[in-house]
């Protein structure tokens, strides 16, 4: 069994826990120590019985073999906490569903989350954090950057690049060969047909960038 340490007490936290609690039921492998928060825990989280040990600050007194998973949202979060976890050299678990499915010559960087689901197929490269909600799918030679978000429902198909810190709304759906600069965002059902620069939003069915 390996110790972890959920990062995160919202809802995402417990979606998170689920996926934990999947895996355990399937092959037990994961002991959860405990969550930790920037902000109080919830009343639903408090409810699931697993400890809650504090501010983000406490991960510097847990044990070196303690690993940890980010359970937030916000990519830009999960970027800050990840520098501590690297600063301080504890290592972020991979957690993959049972009822998602990883492909062949798959690259996971650490952190990734897929939720039940969730799809990436083959010679697909995820990088550090990335989270894959429900039945999100990522198509054969994507490249995603570090702390990018799959809402549920997103599909990326074939040869598909994606920088860092991109959020991707749920069912979206980015046609073949597309790149999405870093830091973008893109609105839940929008089609993407065309690039996306850095830093910029678009919506609609064709994506096009949202009015300032």
């Amino acid at each position: 069994m390996r110790r972890l340490v959920i990062i995160g007490a919202g809802g995402h936290g417990r979606e998170t826990l689920d996926v934990v609690e999947a895996l355990n039921a399937v092959s037990p492998r994961h002991e959860v120590v405990g969550f930790v928060a920037t902000g109080a825990p919830t009343p639903e989280l408090l409810r699931r019985g697993t400890p809650f040990l504090g501010g983000v600050e406490v991960l510097a007194d847990l044990p070196a073999d303690v690993e940890a998973v980010i359970a937030i949202g916000d990519g830009v979060v999960r970027r800050r906490l990840d520098a501590g976890l690297l600063a301080e050299g504890r290592l972020s678990a991979v957690l993959v569903h049972p009822l998602a499915s990883v492909g062949s010559d798959d690259h996971l960087g650490p952190g990734v989350v897929m939720a039940a689901g969730a799809r990436v197929t083959t010679d697909v490269t995820l990088g550090r954090h990335v989270h894959l909600n429900v039945n999100a799918v990522v198509s054969h030679d994507a490249v995603v950057g570090d702390y990018v978000t799959l809402s549920p429902g997103v599909h990326l198909n074939g040869n598909v690049v994606v920088g860092d810190d991109v959020f991707l709304g749920t069912g979206a759906i980015v046609t073949p060969g597309c790149r999405i600069g870093a830091g973008a965002v893109v609105g839940a059902g929008a089609v993407v047909l065309d690039d996306v620069p850095a830093g910029v939003t678009v919506v609609g069915v064709p994506a096009r960038p949202a009015a300032r």
